[in-house]
């Protein structure tokens, strides 16, 4: 048998992953690289490589949609040096992402220009990103992140590919600003496209044209020992080196560039994340780690750094109900696509969910009260009146045991990150939960929390139009859903889930006032047990916020929420985090690298808590 031929058992779509893992090392060039297949968004770490796994029944769409990914990933190993990429990314978190969507941009070019499949791969997850960000709808400039257009408008300078159709409306939105400012140097950049060392300058000083960066680091090689700045993170120790001429001035075109995971860029690619968010369109700020990759760049004096939390307006604030974001129509075909996409998870939370209803139940059993002088008579003990005349009856009285009245909250981060799997997985999970503890009278509400727009929306235009005033405080404006109310029947709102997979709704996310929102929301309740349950994957992150404060801003005032609540709040916290360490947040928490086991862990954290006194 030919060694091209497939086993006799094998499934379509076990041919597919393995033709793609194949594919991927070749273009690569990487014979050494451990491809595989994991739920959510899938991640690079030095020569691991982890592709969203396909559904079990492949559509054309995705297929071209992992071909597209795993296209991406391996051009990023074919011509990326990321130890100087590293070396010259600039501090401020705007100017970062331009700079990362470019480098994308051009190590994209370089494949398109010898292989026209990689290039038609890549457009269609473009395509199906910018429906998914609903940058076909986009109206505004604050509705279209700078990252993404400037990634496709240099694309079509590097490569002569025009963006996808659903996000030409949203380039043109830009175009006039960057071809104006950037244009010269976009063509100039399509000369060194070869050359990522010279390239990486001449982009520095676009980002200098665009006002992302100021321009004392126009010139600034950001190597370290030049002037004591430290390597941004995701910058190894062996990604540290000197200027003495290892980059890539003298390379060629087409020859391959030292890969992530290399020796010369060992350690793990934080900036470089693999799965849809490896095409960079609207992955917004969601890069592992979230703030952290900020606070080593952006250096505050202390006196800055005491400064109390506050929003600059919260005018725009919205807290709104699930239906009133989506029509009827729609919302009913999301909930049907939520149904079907998680038809085969159902079973096993529904055996766990089972079982912590049997618990709740238990702890609801009715007790007895015996030897009383009235009541019921209690025929057990008969047999001694028999035996001896002279004993009196006995009866029983039956009671209610303490058991309190409980309410549940479910507060579930709906930020871009969460995008695919995780929010899907999220979705079915609370809804099965919802109908869990409805059935053994608990109470349960369904919140989510997101911002209306990337990049500041309204509060950040009335900053820009007041002068753009020092340490402005939080400059998004926040969207707070509410999925479920606790009064509400599950039957009557089981619908309103299915808007965590509408295109367009998870967008950044700031996580300290959305758990104040949910803490006050139950402290309002009469019931005498009050449980929130946070869901998230990721530090609080909002660009506009973090490039006008200090770069721990968000996470700095969510650690001291969380706080309050744990050591003055009758409110119980716990917290699940997917594929981010919360435990470094809350007491009472669980990390989980795979959001198939959400919903698993979702019943053994309550369970836990309910077999608490």
């Amino acid at each position: 048998m030919d060694s091209n031929t497939p086993p006799r058992d094998e499934s379509p779509a076990d041919l597919i992953r393995r033709t793609t893992v194949a594919v991927l090392k070749a273009i690569a060039g990487r014979d050494d690289l451990d491809v595989g297949y994991a739920a959510g968004s899938g991640s690079v770490r030095g020569v691991e490589v982890r592709l969203p796994a396909p559904p079990r029944t492949m559509q054309p769409a995705d297929l071209a949609r992992l071909r597209g990914v795993a296209d991406a990933v391996a051009l990023r190993y074919r011509y990326h040096d990321d130890a100087l990429h590293a070396r010259r990314m600039p501090a401020l978190p705007e100017a970062r992402r331009a700079y990362e969507a470019v480098e994308q941009a051009r190590v994209e070019a370089l494949g398109a220009r010898h292989m026209v499949g990689v290039a038609a791969n890549i457009a269609a997850v473009l395509e199906s990103r910018a429906r998914a960000e609903g940058l076909d709808r986009a109206t505004r400039r604050d509705d279209v992140p700078l990252a993404d257009a400037l990634r496709l408008i240099a694309r079509e300078h590097f490569a002569g590919l025009a963006p996808p159709p659903s996000a030409a409306a949203a380039v043109a939105l830009w175009r006039p600003l960057i071809e104006a400012k950037a244009g010269r140097t976009l063509d100039h950049l399509k000369g060194l496209l070869g050359d990522q060392e010279g390239f990486a300058r001449a982009l520095r000083d676009m980002l200098v044209q665009l006002e992302l960066t100021g321009e004392e680091t126009a010139d600034d090689d950001s190597d370290s020992g030049q002037d004591g700045q430290e390597a941004p993170e995701g910058a190894s120790a062996g990604e540290k080196k000197d200027d003495d001429g290892e980059g890539q001035g003298e390379q060629g075109e087409g020859q391959a560039q030292p890969s992530p995971g290399s020796a010369e860029g060992d350690g793990q690619q934080e900036g470089m994340t693999a799965g849809e968010d490896m095409m960079m369109m609207g992955s917004g700020a969601e890069e592992a780690g979230g703030p952290s990759q900020h606070r080593a760049t952006v250096e505050r004096p202390n006196a800055e750094a005491e400064r109390p939390y506050r929003a600059f307006t919260t005018a725009f604030d919205q807290v709104v109900g699930a239906e009133e974001l989506c029509d009827p129509e729609e919302l009913a075909r999301l909930r049907l696509q939520l149904d079907n996409q998680l038809s085969h998870l159902q079973g096993v939370v529904a055996k766990l969910a089972n079982r912590l209803q049997r618990k709740l139940m238990a702890q609801q059993t009715r007790a007895w009260d015996f030897d009383l002088e009235e009541g019921i008579l209690d025929t057990g003990r008969l047999a001694r009146v028999v035996a001896n005349p002279t004993h009196s009856l006995s009866f029983k009285f039956e009671k209610e045991t303490d058991f309190r009245d409980t309410v549940v909250g479910l507060l579930i981060d709906n930020s871009g990150s969460m995008r695919g799997r995780p929010i899907t997985v999220a979705a079915m999970s609370a809804d099965i939960l919802a109908r869990t503890l409805e059935r053994c009278g608990v109470k349960v509400e369904v919140l989510g929390f997101t911002t209306r727009a990337w990049k500041g929306g309204q509060s950040r235009e009335k900053w820009q139009a007041e002068g753009k005033a020092l340490h402005p405080g939080r400059l998004n404006d926040l969207r707070h859903i509410v999925y479920k109310a606790a009064d509400a029947p599950w039957r009557r709102v089981r619908r309103n889930l299915g808007l965590m997979l509408k295109e367009g709704i998870l967008k950044e996310n700031i996580d300290g006032e959305a758990l104040l929102w949910a803490h006050d929301r139950l402290i309002g309740r009469s019931e005498q047990r009050r449980i929130l349950m946070v869901i998230s994957d990721g530090a609080p992150v909002d660009d506009s916020t973090l490039s006008a404060n200090p770069g721990n801003y968000l996470e700095k005032h969510l650690r001291e929420v969380i706080g309050s609540i744990e050591t003055r709040s009758p409110v119980e916290l716990a917290a699940i985090g997917i594929g981010h360490d919360v435990t470094r947040y809350y007491r009472r928490a669980v990390t989980i690298m795979d959001a198939e086991e959400l919903g698993g862990t979702m019943m053994r954290q309550l369970t836990a808590l309910f077999d608490e006194e």
